[in-house]
């Protein structure tokens, strides 16, 4: 174990890109690439940095404090819910359970900021739920919602849908979302109780879910910094009576530049500058601490991915 290094060098010890015949079949997503060997499926969280469904960089460390996170949360929340994980053989990889994932993800919010602040600015429903009038960004709701989305391809937009909409075109059984969204408002609650204890507030998430022998599986990622928004507690009303947005713990500054390059998901992406790429790995390790109350340390160079997975699947490949 080591202790992060925020420099040039490490600038380049980033994993932007995965291809490992001998895992299986390869499915690249935005961040994690996945490849399924018979039941079980390896998801490799790279370095990659998507901003509104686009790539803008690579981020030393991210994947690590990615992995990090998810099996922490996973952990934490296995009696709420059952999960996919399986084993972590590398710091970038979690093995985990195939399942047959729900064509939707569901985002629970607290606050209302990001995508449900700009449509609601407009006047428009969040997901197909109203929200009354008076509401400044950032405030609290007055109860969590939920708000899903269609799960779109690589490089395509994730479209919101209404609960009412999803019933209706049969992408989720009546059973099983009513599940659904009974486990995802537990899974938020529960965080949220928990990261209060850090000094946090819990802004809101994302969740996947799949099904595995019909029983309801946590899927994908839990309560990172790429799913979730975290805020700093004690200065939350300071800032805001101030007109200042909240101390932000997850990936909402590289949103936010990226908004201040003009970009919000049309057109070429920017491509994030390397002063920015390591303020963003430090704003990363830093947040997982604050998250967990874990100090983030170096396991394995990311040079040796491809050398602890032969050695983890064995030689049944050769």
């Amino acid at each position: 174990m080591a202790q992060p290094v925020f420099d040039a060098a490490s600038l380049e010890q980033v994993v932007s890109k995965t291809d490992f015949d001998f895992l299986g079949d390869r499915y690249e997503g935005k961040v994690r690439d996945s490849y399924v060997r018979g039941e079980r499926r390896f998801l490799i969280a790279t370095d990659r940095l998507s901003c509104f469904d686009s790539i803008i960089s690579t981020i030393p460390y991210k994947g690590q404090v990615l992995t990090k996170l998810a099996e922490y949360w996973f952990r934490k929340t296995e009696a709420i819910c059952p999960n996919h994980l399986i084993d972590v053989p590398h710091p970038n990889v979690m093995v985990v359970k195939e399942c047959e994932v729900l064509p939707i993800e569901v985002v629970v919010r607290g606050y209302l900021t990001g995508s449900a602040w700009r449509s609601y600015e407009k006047g428009e429903a969040v997901s197909g739920v109203q929200l009354r009038d008076g509401y400044q960004e950032f405030d609290k709701l007055d109860r969590p919602i939920l708000t899903p989305t269609t799960k779109g391809a690589v490089g395509d937009r994730d479209i919101p849908i209404s609960e009412s909409e999803i019933l209706e075109q049969g992408l989720v059984k009546p059973e099983v979302w009513e599940q659904v969204s009974t486990v995802v408002q537990k899974l938020y609650q529960f965080a949220s109780d928990l990261v209060a204890k850090q000094g946090l507030l819990f802004v809101d998430s994302k969740y996947e879910l799949g099904l595995r022998n019909g029983e309801l599986t946590l899927v994908d990622e839990i309560h990172t910094l790429d799913s979730s928004r975290f805020w700093d507690a004690a200065s939350y009303q300071e800032r805001r009576d101030a007109g200042l947005d909240p101390e932000m713990l997850d990936k909402e500054p590289a949103r936010q530049w990226a908004l201040d390059q003009g970009f919000s998901g049309e057109g070429e992406p920017p491509l994030l500058p390397d002063d920015e790429r390591l303020r963003l790995s430090k704003h990363y390790v830093d947040a997982m601490r604050r998250i967990t109350g874990i100090e983030f340390e170096v396991d394995v160079a990311p040079e040796l991915l491809e050398e602890r997975l032969h050695a983890y699947v064995g030689d049944a490949h050769e």
